[in-house]
């Protein structure tokens, strides 16, 4: 079978990599196109069609000013598709974009599949028609998204979270004395600018052994030097887990890291900053009690959310103290993560998601 898969971020990646890998033991036959990233590539053989870090842009502002580029990618990715002639399109998350290449595929007789399904449940529920009408096969990752599209008519498939396929568990580093506090800030630009300043001032209050960064190949080393300046803050590109796995607790930019960081068992606080117009409105269309995975999962806040003017170094460094080893909340806060794995159903998510797919080409 021939298989386009879609995926816009360094997430998309890592989970469509793995996806691939789980359909090329199913199906013998296996051919791949893909928009994505060097995991996906390295499964592959191929280089990607577009490389995600050509097609993130932050907020609405960012996609306002990129606006040409995005809508030519979409009608590049249009004619790349019929060029391909796929059995199936695949698609990883990245709604704004994917959406519209669901309804152009689905209406050109081609059948579509979406793996790791649109936060609909937090904004833009409306998007549930357009799913409805061209997305075939839905596969979700978060235990209540099933009972979400079951509500509005819709059959979903919960197969469990990727992650829990590919985070390699640690136990707890309980030494006080060792504290070493990673940084998170993100893989885009926009989003570093903002986070890692406040992050680091933040880090350097607790007088840590080490702070290191986690950083991303997508952007050069200059970059990062240039915003840690005289800081002996470390850098490690492309390997956020090697980074947690050495951490006594953690700043975390809102997004899938805070669930990896969980799984990780370590002390964390979840942090947000964006643009005031990118803000205002996203809190006028956002639905939901709260920003961090973990603590949507929970249905609790398990973690510290601080956002936007709430996001201060002093709140930061704070909260922290509260939750890393020794902290009042550092108890509490470990016995919640100890649930984290079984309410994502398990490992399995890549195998049970390629079967869905090739079962239903068959």
């Amino acid at each position: 079978m021939k298989y386009y898969l879609i995926a816009g971020e360094a997430s998309g990646d890592l989970h469509a990599s793995n996806l691939m890998k789980q359909l090329k033991l199913t199906d013998q036959n296996a051919v791949f196109r893909f928009w994505g990233g060097d995991l996906m590539a390295a499964v592959s053989g191929e280089a990607p069609v577009k490389h995600y870090r050509d097609l993130a842009f932050m907020g609405f502002i960012e996609v306002a000013k990129n606006i040409k580029t995005v809508l030519n990618n979409i009608s590049f990715c249009k004619e790349d598709i019929i060029s391909f002639s796929p059995d199936i399109v695949v698609f990883i998350d990245y709604p704004g974009f994917n959406l519209r290449i669901a309804e152009f595929a689905h209406k050109a007789g081609i059948k579509t599949a979406y793996y790791i399904s649109p936060q609909l449940w937090a904004w833009k529920e409306s998007r549930i028609n357009i799913i409805k009408s061209y997305v075939d096969l839905m596969m979700v990752i978060l235990p209540f998204e099933e009972a979400f599209y079951e509500k509005h008519n819709y059959k979903a498939h919960f197969v469990g979270h990727p992650l829990l396929d590919s985070v390699v568990l640690r136990e707890e580093i309980v030494n006080p004395e060792e504290l070493t506090i990673a940084l998170l800030p993100g893989s885009r630009k926009q989003e570093v600018e903002r986070m890692l300043p406040t992050m680091l001032k933040s880090a350097e209050i607790l007088k840590p052994k080490r702070i290191i960064v986690a950083a991303t190949a997508n952007l050069p080393e200059d970059f990062y030097k240039n915003i840690l300046g005289k800081s002996s803050a470390e850098l490690i590109f492309n390997n956020m887990h090697a980074v947690l796995h050495m951490a006594t607790g953690a700043f975390v930019t809102s997004g899938t890291a805070t669930l990896e960081t969980a799984l990780l068992k370590v002390p964390q606080v979840v942090c947000y900053s964006t643009s005031i117009i990118s803000y205002q409105i996203a809190k006028r269309l956002i639905k939901v009690k709260y920003i961090s995975l973990v603590n949507l999962i929970m249905d609790k806040p398990v973690l510290k959310e601080l956002i936007q003017k709430d996001m201060t170094f002093m709140d930061l460094a704070t909260e922290l103290k509260k939750v890393i080893y020794g902290g009042v909340g550092h108890k509490q806060l470990m016995a919640d993560y100890k649930l984290l794995p079984e309410k994502l159903g398990g490992k399995g998510a890549s195998e049970r998601a390629a079967l869905l797919i090739f079962n239903y080409l068959n």
